[in-house]
């Protein structure tokens, strides 16, 4: 990946944190999936329950990148909100937007660390914040990562076995009906 679409991805990544911050609501996982170095799309989690069913829906996110044969992935999250959401304890620094970049070769850890400031509460009487970023530690070489993190890599590089005319257009079908947010670009549009 070139070093403009990497920093594409980490400023998309920070405004989309500071949106969820804004909205009230903590940040989703999300995973940005790369052939050849193009953007397939984004995809969001879907709406989990705390535990079993969010490190699955977590470790889920890798169908797309799977079904379209990624050679990268990038994968984004809020460390307390992982740790929260799947009962696991917290690895790092938190809060904290995390970005993994990682190929079927290995992965690189980048930590955003940041404090989340109170804003004034919104009119539906939601509590708002918004980052206030910290010095980032420099990137991590196979840092350590929470388990379902771990497996979403994992399972981006492997190949899915499906047995259909479209297994990347079907599989994004699949993910949409299971409530991910799927937004591809026009390229890999199916």
């Amino acid at each position: 990946m070139d070093t403009q679409t990497w920093d594409a991805l980490v400023a998309s990544m920070k405004n989309a944190y500071t949106a969820d911050l804004a909205q009230g609501r903590a940040p989703r996982p999300v995973i940005m999936p790369l052939v050849r170095g193009e953007l397939v799309g984004l995809i969001w989690l879907r709406p989990a329950k705390t535990g079993e069913d969010a490190m699955t829906a977590i470790v889920e996110l890798s169908n797309v990148a799977a079904a379209a044969g990624a050679d990268e992935v990038v994968l984004a999250w809020d460390t307390q909100n992982v740790a929260t959401e799947c009962g696991l304890p917290v690895i790092g620094p938190a809060p904290c937007l995390n970005l993994v970049h990682a190929t079927k070769d290995g992965h690189v850890l980048h930590q955003l660390p940041c404090t989340h400031q109170p804003v004034d509460s919104s009119p539906e009487g939601a509590d708002t914040a918004e980052p206030r970023w910290l010095p980032a530690p420099g990137p991590q070489p196979g840092g350590e990562l929470a388990p379902p993190i771990q497996a979403a890599l994992t399972y981006s590089f492997t190949p899915l076995d499906l047995d259909h005319p479209s297994p990347f257009g079907v599989t994004v079908l699949l993910m949409e009906d299971d409530g991910y947010a799927v937004h591809l670009t026009d390229a890999f549009t199916p």
